[in-house]
């Protein structure tokens, strides 16, 4: 069973983070330069809310009076959903789908130590099932040969 820790290791433990205070338009900026979806908003070294390319869609339709100094407080999703290291990709994969979540700061103890996407848990999941078929496919075709003897 893969764990969240296995998965910071393949991917690194970079977390791209702001202040509440921080503007949405350098949110936006960081994320585009760093080429990711979300940042982890914290206040001080405590995770506060997640921002994300849909945060900032879904809240310029809903919100207006919208410019470059808008605080990315105006737009993170709050009450952080978060797992630890030691966490399965399964339980991840639960966590997300249930809550409708793209991405999830990974904690350990107090300590913000990575973050998670979608992507990296369903590439984990299709991974561990890719190796589960060609086990089983080896075993067939092993337990077919042996047989013909």
């Amino acid at each position: 069973m893969e764990s969240v820790r296995t998965l910071l290791e393949e991917k690194g433990h970079d977390v791209w983070s702001i202040a509440p205070e921080g503007t949405a338009y350098d949110a936006l900026r960081l994320m585009a330069e760093k080429k990711i979806g979300a940042v982890v908003v914290v206040d001080g070294e405590k995770p506060v809310g997640v921002f994300s390319e849909r945060d900032y869609a879904r809240g310029i339709v809903l919100k207006e009076g919208i410019s470059r100094s808008t605080p990315v407080k105006e737009f993170m999703s709050d009450g952080v959903f978060f797992v630890q290291p030691d966490q399965s990709v399964d339980e991840c994969m639960s966590l997300m789908t249930d809550k409708h979540l793209r991405h999830l700061p990974v904690m350990e103890g107090d300590r913000l130590v990575g973050m998670i996407s979608i992507s990296d848990v369903v590439r984990a999941v299709i991974s561990k099932k890719d190796l589960k078929m060609r086990h089983l496919h080896n075993q067939i075709v092993g337990y077919d040969s042996f047989h013909r003897m």
